[in-house]
């Protein structure tokens, strides 16, 4: 296969992009997205701000002894099953380690675990080739 970095068709082209996902519970979606919009634009297109947000599902674990739960929660017996709501947040980046860092240590900063597990890929996103005056019915 030829490298797709080459890959241009007439409706757009494909750019280096990191999607990053982080699960967390419903509420906090828009203070986690607020906490990167101050580092980092989120820009797709015309638009900042980009992210999106899964339908509820929900996440399960079984804390340990001298986890955050048996350590804050007064009471809290390790070894107990846990199951909470959750969503999964997704946003995108370009491919570049600073701006990355910087989103990162945002999203570290406003999510309410001491260690979100934090889902980063090196992709690559469609950008259309954009043409205001198109006749696609589908606009």
């Amino acid at each position: 296969m030829e490298n797709i970095a080459n890959y241009i068709a007439k409706s757009g082209g494909l750019v280096p992009v990191c999607p990053i996902e982080v699960q967390t519970v419903p509420d906090d979606t828009d203070r986690i997205v607020d906490a990167v919009m101050k580092v980092h634009p989120l820009r797709f297109s015309r638009y900042q701000r980009a992210a999106s947000i899964s339908a509820l599902g929900q996440e399960t674990a079984l804390p340990e002894a001298g986890s955050t739960a048996t350590t804050h929660i007064s009471g809290f017996q390790a070894g107990g099953t846990e199951t909470y709501p959750m969503v999964e947040l997704k946003i995108s980046i370009a491919r570049d380690l600073i701006a990355l860092s910087e989103v990162m240590d945002a999203m570290i900063h406003a999510h309410h675990y001491v260690e979100p597990t934090i889902f980063v890929r090196e992709d690559w996103a469609s950008r259309a080739a954009y043409f205001p005056q198109s006749s696609n019915p589908n606009r």
